[in-house]
């Protein structure tokens, strides 16, 4: 079997097997937030209009980019490798090592922790427990107009 039919073979198997371990593995807490369809000109939800994004967002974005120049930078020492002595070899390993620890930091300052609604996490207003910060305004809402009918 020539190498070319055993990776058109192989590569849809171990595509297979991955989305079946997630399909099978992964946490399934759908909210309604999430099952809500979207469209264009489809009115946000209130209260999160000019909102301040969480750091972390931010955060992933920016490791993103370093991991994916990362690639860029190795790339070409990988097509030149016939060509390479053992310094080159050495710069590659410092560059990838040099990474690692700062993303081993990043992970030990638990920089990269996004609270989600898909965890425990519930919001309390006034006795009651609220899924979302949709239903807390919702709620506030109530009361407002609740307490505009009584005057």
């Amino acid at each position: 079997m020539s190498s070319i039919i055993f990776f058109f073979i192989l590569v849809p198997v171990i595509g297979l097997l991955l989305i079946g371990l997630n399909l099978i593995l992964a946490p399934h807490k759908p909210y309604n937030e999430k099952e809500s369809s979207f469209e264009c000109g489809f009115h946000s939800f209130l209260g999160q209009n000019r909102q301040q994004f969480n750091i972390s967002f931010f955060l992933f974005g920016l490791l993103f980019l370093i991991f994916d120049l990362e690639i860029i930078l190795i790339y070409p020492f990988t097509v030149s490798a016939n060509h390479n002595s053992s310094y080159g070899l050495t710069i590659v390993f410092t560059f990838l090592i040099i990474l690692t620890v700062g993303f081993c930091y990043e992970l030990g300052k638990k920089a990269l922790n996004i609270n989600s609604k898909q965890s425990n996490n519930s919001i309390t207003h006034s006795g009651s427990i609220l899924k979302s910060n949709y239903e807390l305004v919702k709620s506030i809402n109530k009361n407002i107009n609740n307490i505009s009918l009584i005057k």
